[in-house]
């Protein structure tokens, strides 16, 4: 057994079950303990929407298999939540927090579910989200679904936890898993790991699979690694990356994809790099510049030469046509998903999901409506010049002149910039307050990769800093983000307090 399982990290737990101070059943019950009196009870943080029922039978057999023929690999043994909008194939449903999809079990593992059965990890459970991933109303907050209720940010608990994939970073924080799988469109790895003071890993799309998870755009959207350190993340992202015939995008990847990540955690990592600074998304709030400048001079103290005042691809033009894409793509990958769940399924269409919206509108839009949703309705087939036009135009602007022209003029390594402010104030009356120092929308809709590091607080509130790099940058990027993090040590253990101390 052990004590205290605040900041435990995978490398902690692999080391105690290989002595034998550990088991996999020991270790999840005690996080099934500490989601009881965290999650359930006490500051009720709401992060989590569903148990696994198996987990501790899955954990004995894994144990048995150690002693028998030893572990898997990394994650043997290890406890592992996953969003609610990725498939698995047992007792838990996949709703994307919305009451429409209550009892939905799909046909099988998705496929990033699959490979960490694989691993030998342990899925713990599913955590709330944004409910259908935050693409419902303009008006939403964040962290709210009709099926899950409301998460609550670990450091002050009536602050907003963002992104979709808030349970995944509550949950996180709060140490109630030894890691998380969140899934981003545009934010929604990012943004929480941010806000709730935790390493997020947005990978290149195409290196991860799509195949099973919800959907919003083919075009923008990944799963990643949530976790508290850059190592946690790094041994997460080795099973989940890889080609997979369920998925056509993922044939990019072949040659591409590691296996193990870890190789690149090097303290000395930034040295000769070239990290350039996108000065466009600071300005915001001096609060947030004075962290991110305090973490440039660490770059360059850890040997990085900085090459400031560039301007990253931000402009209401890419907004524009990212959201066109959104819209077309929305409903087009949602049909397809929903049609492959079959006939047993809640709902079919999207338009089967927006009447039973209204049909229930009680508990479904208390607080928010569905336009989105209407909005994507009404759009014609992928095919459409508008969809194609939108579609060309926004790649080209985050790559061939945004990311891409950066790097390749600069000749950077990488891009830093402010992960977002600080934490809002949860308003279910008004919704979302974004600050406005986001940097998550490049790297999204070039389908980049990006990792968050904590780099400091403001009030108690964690602040991020973001590494975003060209296609297939991961293992740099996790170089550059492991020799920060180990510079600065900047994460926080969550208080669990009702309202920021000011």
């Amino acid at each position: 057994m052990i004590g205290r399982m605040d900041e435990l990290t995978i490398f902690d737990l692999r080391r105690r079950m290989a002595a034998g101070e550990l088991t996999a059943a020991g270790l999840t019950a005690l996080y099934l303990a500490r989601i009881a009196e965290l999650d359930r009870a006490g500051p009720a943080l709401n992060s989590v929407i569903e148990l696994n029922p198996d987990a501790l039978t899955i954990a004995d057999a894994l144990d048995a298999e150690r002693a028998a023929r030893g572990p898997r690999g990394p994650l043997h043994g290890i406890p592992i939540l996953l969003k609610d909008n990725i498939d698995t194939h047992d007792q838990m449903s996949t709703t994307a927090g919305s009451l429409a999809l209550v009892g939905s079990t799909p046909l099988q593992d998705a496929t990033v579910a699959a490979r960490l059965r694989k691993a030998g990890a342990i899925l713990l459970g599913k955590t709330n989200l944004s409910e259908w991933a935050n693409f419902r109303s303009n008006h939403s907050t964040s962290g709210w679904s009709s099926r899950g209720g409301l998460t609550k940010n670990p450091y002050a608990l009536d602050r907003n936890p963002c992104g979709s994939s808030s349970g995944s970073g509550a949950a996180v924080a709060a140490n109630l898993c030894a890691a998380a799988v969140g899934t981003e469109t545009d934010g929604s790895i990012i943004c929480p790991s941010h806000a709730n003071g935790i390493v997020g890993i947005k990978p290149t799309m195409g290196l991860v699979s799509r195949a099973g998870i919800v959907p919003i755009s083919h075009s923008q959207d990944t799963a990643g690694p949530m976790a508290r350190t850059v190592a946690d993340a790094a041994i997460l992202l080795g099973p989940l990356a890889g080609p997979d015939p369920r998925d056509a995008a993922t044939e990019s990847c072949r040659e591409r994809a590691l296996p193990d990540y870890t190789a690149f955690l090097d303290p000395d990592g930034l040295a000769a790099a070239r990290i350039g600074v996108a000065r466009n998304f600071f300005g915001r709030l001096s609060c947030v510049d004075r962290i991110a400048e305090e973490s440039i001079a660490v770059l360059a103290d850890l040997g990085a030469e900085i090459v400031d005042d560039l301007q990253l691809c931000a402009s209401k033009e890419l907004d524009n046509h990212e959201f066109e894409v959104l819209l077309y793509e929305f409903k087009a990958d949602l049909n397809a998903y929903l049609a492959g769940l079959g006939p047993a399924a809640p709902v079919h269409s999207l338009e089967e999901v927006i009447a039973f919206n209204r049909m229930h509108a009680d508990r479904v839009m208390p607080y928010f409506d569905q336009e989105l949703m209407v909005m994507a309705l009404a759009k014609g087939p992928l095919s459409e010049d508008a969809y194609r036009t939108a579609r060309e135009t926004s790649r080209r602007l985050a790559r061939a002149e945004g990311i891409d022209a950066l790097l390749g003029e600069h000749r950077l390594d990488a891009i830093v910039a402010p992960s977002g402010g600080p934490a809002w104030l949860t308003d279910l009356v008004n919704g979302d307050h974004y600050t406005g120092c986001g940097s998550s929308s490049p790297a999204a809709v070039a389908g980049y990769p990006s990792i968050t590091v904590p780099a400091g607080t403001v009030f108690g509130l964690p602040i991020g800093i973001s590494f975003i790099g060209g296609a297939f940058s991961e293992a740099t990027l996790i170089k550059f983000a492991y020799a920060f993090e180990q510079a600065t040590n900047a994460r926080q253990t969550p208080a669990f307090l009702p309202s920021v101390n000011l």
